[in-house]
């Protein structure tokens, strides 16, 4: 799952990102609304869910939260602030924002907070996605493969594979892009290895292989990737 935090006090934002990460998010971090529109107007990104600060230079979180529910967006938006009166939470939620977390907070409140939104969104209204003879739990980080015999056989995944399985199972049949899978699954300016999306495929395959699932991810040479379920 991939959040963009948009935070321009250096320390709070580089906390809030070591908390996400050491958790298992991807995160995108920038200090200003105006980088934020960019990154929220990205065709290669999917963002699950959104934290704005409210007081930014330029741009303000307010503004950004208004900005995407006026383009019918409905991802959820966690607004941070030192503001917390009534009037001004009602201003923050009447604009769109999901939840609101008065600074300061702690990093275990700022969690549950995020799992109660992602437990509303609608991308993740389940705890499981089901696709075909698939089933991918975000409880359990498991993938389930149910056989025509009726047989359902079970994988551990890594974060990674999860994350990865998670967006081929999202837009099944469609060929996906190196540069697309890269954007989703990696931070921003993490620069990973030029070989780094090839080696997670292989070791995906590698392990859908133990329930016999490897030739569902299929190579587009010179296009990208192709995640195809067989009918039932």
């Amino acid at each position: 799952m991939k959040i963009l935090l948009v935070e321009d006090e250096p320390d709070l934002g580089a906390a809030i990102k070591r908390t996400l990460t050491q958790n298992s998010y991807i995160v995108d971090w920038v200090m200003n609304g105006e980088e934020a529109c960019v990154y929220l107007d990205s065709q290669w990104t999917d963002y699950t869910l959104t934290i704005f600060d409210w007081l930014l230079p330029g741009i303000s979180g307010l503004q950004l939260c208004q900005m995407l529910r006026q383009k019918g967006s409905s991802i959820p938006v966690l607004m941070l602030t030192a503001k917390d009166t009534e009037a001004d939470k009602i201003l923050g939620l009447d604009a769109g924002a999901d939840d609101y977390l008065v600074k300061p907070f702690g990093m275990g409140e700022l969690l549950a907070r995020l799992r109660a939104l992602l437990r509303r969104s609608p991308q993740l209204k389940s705890e499981q996605l089901k696709v075909g003879n698939l089933i991918l739990d975000y409880r359990l980080y498991t993938l389930s493969c149910q056989e025509q015999n009726g047989k359902i056989q079970t994988l551990n995944l890594t974060n990674k594979e999860f994350q990865l399985l998670d967006h081929f199972l999202r837009h099944p049949e469609q060929i996906i892009t190196r540069d697309r899978l890269l954007n989703q699954l990696w931070e921003v300016g993490s620069e990973p290895e030029s070989n780094v999306v090839a080696a997670q495929i292989r070791l995906l395959r590698r392990k859908l292989a133990e329930i016999g699932c490897d030739r569902y991810i299929e190579t587009v040479y010179g296009l990208g990737y192709r995640f195809s379920i067989p009918k039932t």
